[in-house]
């Protein structure tokens, strides 16, 4: 299984940014797929996901942020508006599948200038 993640860059405050990865070598069912962010200590936190339950947010990026998934080809993306400073880090896409199999792309630098 491969995650191709792309879409990451420089913006100022205010600007958008749209990530997306494209999960290859799917061979199971996929439970969801979503966004993480890398803390200064290395924890990787929800950003975004969606999986059976619908679309669910960090607090912190709730309107701001929505993520959609396209099943057909295994590809899930980040719109990101009005972003802040804060939102600053390495983005990592995420695919959980059956059976607990859970695997991660390399990551994508997204930094915000205020």
């Amino acid at each position: 299984v491969q995650l191709v993640e792309s879409g990451g860059g420089l913006v100022q405050a205010g600007g958008s940014l749209t990530l997306s990865c494209v999960a290859s070598g799917i061979t199971f069912r996929i439970n969801s797929m979503g966004w993480y962010r890398q803390t200064p200590d290395y924890q990787r936190v929800l950003v975004a996901v969606d999986g059976a339950g619908g679309p669910e947010y960090a607090n912190a990026v709730k309107g701001r942020f929505t993520v959609s998934r396209d099943n057909e080809k295994n590809m899930v993306n980040l719109r990101m508006d009005s972003l802040k400073p804060e939102d600053t880090g390495v983005y990592y896409c995420r695919v959980d599948g059956n059976w607990g199999r859970t695997y991660w792309g390399e990551g994508t630098q997204v930094t915000v200038s205020s």
